[in-house]
């Protein structure tokens, strides 16, 4: 692929997750988890992550978080962003290189899902300096494998759609 096919590429995918950050926040929190989100731009972090690499996907994550703090204003947003962007990214990669052969596209969705919100609640409880925000780990999990399973799909059913595009050969 050309260089400047890949930037426009994906400049295109970071204005997607923007978009689709920007929906989901108009979408009020579930009365049971009160801040869970179903994390609908982050089909657009697994997509790089497979269509080219863990570096791609890493530009990615820092522009999606860089500019939706931008956009939202909101300082915090950026620190638990980032780290669950990073953590979820970290794991993924792993994941994809080394179990490749074990694990499909869903599960890496899943752990990253459930890594974005490892980290987020770790970056809470250092900021409240409570420990007691673990406690809700395991309804955040329910739902991370949920949510991950869903954003699997989608970007597994893009992925496939996207590799019959010439523009990308």
């Amino acid at each position: 692929m050309k260089k400047v096919n890949k930037m426009v590429f994906i400049s295109l995918i970071v204005a997607q997750s923007l978009i689709m950050f920007i929906i989901e926040n108009q979408i009020p929190y579930p009365f049971i988890a009160p801040g869970a989100k179903i994390g609908l731009s982050n089909i657009f972090v697994v997509i790089p992550l497979y269509i080219f690499d863990g570096s791609t996907a890493l530009t990615v994550v820092i522009l999606k978080v860089v500019l939706s703090t931008i956009i939202t204003g909101n300082m915090s947003t950026f620190l638990y962003s980032m780290a669950g962007g990073l953590l979820s990214l970290l794991f993924m990669f792993l994941e994809k290189k080394y179990l490749k052969n074990m694990i499909s596209i869903l599960g890496v969705s899943i752990t990253g899902a459930v890594m974005h919100n490892l980290a987020q609640i770790t970056v809470a409880s250092l900021i409240t300096g409570s420990i007691n925000l673990f406690l809700y780990l395991p309804i955040l999990t329910f739902l991370a494998i949920l949510s991950g399973l869903f954003i699997g799909l989608v970007a597994n059913f893009l992925i496939k759609q996207f590799n019959k595009i010439k523009f990308l050969s």
